[in-house]
């Protein structure tokens, strides 16, 4: 797998900061945080920035369903140094978005991750309404020119 572009590598394409703290429970026996911890790292932060979008599924009608998930892990992280992630929107589809994201430590970049994700309704996938995607536009990542 290519290593992330560089610019995904820097706090400042991002539109939304959260924190998450390590656990000890996240070391593995190499001695840092295990890529699977790393995981749920990104998860909660997902979870944290889909809040910020100020639109929960439910009040739709709908389901989010993680379709797709692509983590680089850049470099080693270690407990017990917080996890600041970074996100924003990556694309915008009819149907879907990504979220991209990165995990910072010490101010360095560890990993990243890309999450797609879809949404369905009773009849299966629906359009994004015109509310969500104009909350995402706000949040869209910020790549240089």
């Amino acid at each position: 797998m290519a290593k992330p572009e560089s610019w995904r590598l820097s706090p400042e394409a991002y539109r939304f900061v959260t924190s998450i703290d390590t656990r000890f429970q996240d070391i593995d026996t190499m001695g840092h945080v295990n890529n699977v911890a790393i995981s749920g790292i990104f998860e909660t932060a997902r979870i944290r920035f889909h809040h910020h979008l100020g639109r929960h599924p439910q009040e739709q009608g709908v389901r989010w369903l993680v379709a797709n998930v692509n983590l680089n892990f850049v470099e080693e992280a270690h407990f017990p140094y917080p996890f600041e992630v970074h996100c924003a929107i990556g694309h915008i589809g009819r149907t879907s978005w990504t979220i991209s994201s990165a995990g910072f430590q010490k101010g360095m970049c560890v990993a990243t991750c890309d999450t797609t994700v879809v949404t369905h309704g009773s009849e299966g996938r629906r359009s994004i309404d015109e509310t969500l995607r104009e909350a995402m536009e706000r949040n869209f990542i910020i790549q240089p020119e």
